[in-house]
């Protein structure tokens, strides 16, 4: 992965943890890591990552894997290694995942956020935890601040999601106020690429295998509703700029703001992809948001971070991966 960091970026010396290193972001963030020559621990149950996500570094010399449920504590193997980054990535991440592990994703933004923040306390890393854009829910504001509070269901069918990780932000905040514990918090938008999950719902991954195989694309509800569509390179530069970045520890929003409408969205992954699928339309899911865009002043100002990937180059890109992927 290309990182077009800036030539002022500077890396911490020393070993990095990395939870949930086999789902999709976790995996494009261990490629980083190691083009960037640091040691990285992965650690993940494989309940929603993939080993085909890292099976391209299986045997390299600063990698090492450790397949553990984070539910259950800390695998010994961590909590002996003086981490000095831990980057918190571990949970289900998409409607279909996080609804079928619904106790899980709980347990995992809560009980394991607690036990590394303990770990990063008392061996004075730096933790990255990854919160969502979720927290804003269905937003009453667009595009979404981070100083906006939020319009969320606490118990509707994403609940388990976006409650558990607004209690990982309120968690990342207490041990920075009270215990000095070096947090960053970053709110992740919808993030695209290669290397998500054929089956787990999320809109660009299923319009284009439904494009790629001429099955008709599902558009839910009208189409109208929006999406801030950010390619998988950008985000986890942003991610980098973040954890590296000085004497910030409230959420940061990385995504792109550049929006579309879902039936927009379709008609393009169809066209790129030469595909005669048809649109057709089903029901919006449970408390689906209407809009989702965000403000990207703090990042532009904090990190001096903005996307640079256009969404066509993008789309091309992950299109390309599936088409190699479904041996089309």
């Amino acid at each position: 992965m290309p990182l077009n960091l800036p030539p002022s970026f500077k890396c911490q010396p020393g070993p990095v943890l990395v939870t949930g290193a086999a789902g999709f972001l976790g995996s494009h963030l261990t490629d980083a890591l190691l083009e960037l020559g640091y040691d990285v621990t992965g650690v993940d149950s494989f309940i929603t990552g993939s080993r085909d996500n890292l099976a391209h570094v299986h045997d390299h010399p600063r990698f090492r894997m450790i397949q553990h449920d984070l539910t259950m504590g800390l695998p010994a193997a961590v909590t002996r290694q003086p981490f000095t980054r831990i980057y918190h990535l571990a949970s289900p991440a998409s409607p279909v995942g996080y609804v079928r592990h619904q106790v899980t994703t709980l347990k995992i933004n809560s009980l394991a956020t607690i036990d590394l923040l303990e770990l990063a306390e008392k061996t004075r890393a730096r933790i990255f935890m990854a919160s969502t854009s979720e927290c804003y829910g269905d937003p009453l504001e667009h595009p979404q601040r981070e100083t906006y509070w939020g319009h969320v269901n606490p118990v509707g069918m994403r609940s388990m999601y976006d409650e558990s990780k607004r209690f990982m932000e309120a968690a990342a905040m207490a041990y920075h106020r009270e215990r000095g514990v070096d947090t960053r918090l970053v709110r992740i938008f919808n993030t695209y690429g290669p290397r998500l999950a054929l089956d787990d719902g999320r809109v660009v991954v299923a319009f284009i295998k439904e494009s790629l195989t001429n099955q008709p694309l599902t558009v839910q509800g009208d189409g109208r509703q929006t999406r801030s569509l950010c390619y998988v390179e950008d985000e986890i530069r942003g991610f980098l700029l973040l954890m590296e970045s000085q004497g910030y520890h409230l959420p940061v929003n990385i995504g792109n703001p550049e929006e579309t409408t879902m039936l927009e969205l379709a008609q393009e992954i169809r066209e790129l992809c030469n595909s005669k699928s048809t649109i057709i339309h089903t029901p919006l899911p449970p408390d689906d948001p209407r809009q989702r865009c965000p403000d990207i002043t703090l990042a532009k100002e904090k990190l001096h971070w903005s996307p640079t990937i256009p969404r066509r180059e993008g789309l091309r890109r992950t299109i390309e991966f599936y088409r190699q992927k479904l041996k089309l």
